[in-house]
């Protein structure tokens, strides 16, 4: 018979041994699962990696490609092929890639060229100069025929000419006459001009498109002419308009047979501003309104009817229209004793609305050197004083330097 014991010894080993094999295969079946889950991973990175490295060859291809040339469509001819004016030269006759649509491509759209064969690349989206967008008024100024003092006729005709005609078209049409389609606002620095411009953008809910004179004139060749031609198509997109071009003298001046190259470039601009005002396209509810303080300098052909219809003179302010002044600028001051307003006005014959603004200014500026919290009628004596003798000082400096 065999040992009792040997057989109890042989069975805890075989016990053992199937305990250990037990632990090894869960062991290795952990081992397995991480090795696959760091395959897995490890995949995943590979595919990651991959993708980064697609992507960075394609934006080092994108960086690499050559620039391409903006250029404009003269013309697209029976065969397909395309006329195009590029920036840096004269008229092509050039072929369009496979991916440009043959239908996108019309007169006058902008388009992208090759830079070495100027064939078409593609098709731009229209652009506007900055210049011009820049040039919209967003939030209406918070001035209001209320606001200017001794300009009741002029304000009475420059809303004839162009608020009327925006809010009330019906009745134009009634009585059977074409309302005027540009105002001219002449007269000397400080008057009002401008400030007429915004009280009329104020009172109608037009777009109110304002740009300066000078800003027209560019360095290169039909730049300016460009500015103006899109300044209008602006206006067209956004009617009811109204331009209020100030300093029209900088563009409008007449025109000299003896010209240099600039002055040559500013005639481009006024022609086309001329073709503009009274061209082909009409104007529709696009309204114009100038300012200048040197009519004398202004070509005839710009002041003819059909472009600036109505002349609108704004003069140096009268004695009355003074004292008005006086009441509108002073009437947000703090003031506890009655002031005579004409007495003032008497006082400041020849002074204009920036001069009757400034002489307001300047009492205010008094009482608070004094430290005082409201304004004497001595404050707008002193500052009276002051101000008319810098007046006199400026125009003797202008006298003896001119």
């Amino acid at each position: 018979m065999s040992d009792p014991d040997a057989s109890a010894a042989a069975s805890h080993d075989t016990f053992d041994r199937v305990n250990f094999l037990e632990l090894r295969n869960t062991q290795l079946a952990e081992a397995i699962k991480r090795v696959e889950s760091e395959r897995h991973y490890m995949e995943a990175e590979i595919l990651r990696l991959q993708r980064e490295v697609k992507r960075l060859k394609t934006e080092l291809d994108r960086l690499r490609y050559p620039p391409l040339i903006v250029g404009s469509v003269r013309d697209v001819l029976t065969d397909g092929r395309v006329i195009v004016k590029s920036s840096t030269g004269p008229d092509f006759v050039v072929n369009s890639a496979e991916t440009v649509e043959h239908g996108k491509i019309t007169v006058g759209s902008r388009v992208a060229l090759n830079k070495q064969t100027l064939a078409v690349m593609g098709v731009l989206p229209a652009s506007l100069d900055p210049i011009v967008t820049a040039s919209e008024i967003v939030d209406k100024p918070d001035v209001s025929y209320t606001d200017i003092g001794g300009l009741t006729d002029q304000i009475r005709e420059i809303r004839e000419a162009v608020e009327y005609p925006l809010l009330r078209a019906g009745l134009y049409r009634k009585v059977g006459v074409d309302p005027p389609k540009g105002v001219l606002l002449i007269g000397p620095p400080g008057t009002g001009k401008t400030l007429i411009a915004k009280a009329v953008a104020h009172h109608t809910h037009a777009t109110f498109i304002r740009l300066v004179g000078s800003e027209l004139v560019q360095k290169y060749i039909c730049e300016g002419a460009r500015l103006v031609r899109e300044l209008f198509q602006l206006a067209r997109e956004k009617a009811p308009t109204i331009i209020f071009i100030d300093e029209v003298d900088s563009i409008g001046a007449k025109r000299l047979e003896v010209a240099t190259s600039g002055d040559r470039e500013v005639q481009r601009t006024l022609m086309q501003l001329l073709a503009e005002m009274d061209g082909f396209e009409p104007l529709a509810n696009v309204k114009i309104v100038a300012a200048t303080n040197r009519p004398d300098i202004l070509d005839d052909a710009l002041l003819r009817p059909g472009r600036f219809d109505r002349i609108i003179e704004i003069p140096v302010p009268s004695y009355q229209g003074r004292a008005e002044i006086f009441k509108i600028h002073s009437r947000g001051m703090a003031i506890r004793e009655p002031i005579d307003f004409e007495t003032l006005a008497g006082r400041c014959d020849g002074a204009t609305g920036a001069d009757i603004r400034a002489i307001c200014t300047e009492a205010g500026m008094w009482a608070i050197r004094e430290e005082r919290d409201h304004v004497t009628v001595a404050d707008f004596d002193r500052a009276i004083e002051k101000v008319v003798g810098e007046e006199e000082l400026r125009k003797e400096s202008v006298t003896m330097f001119a």
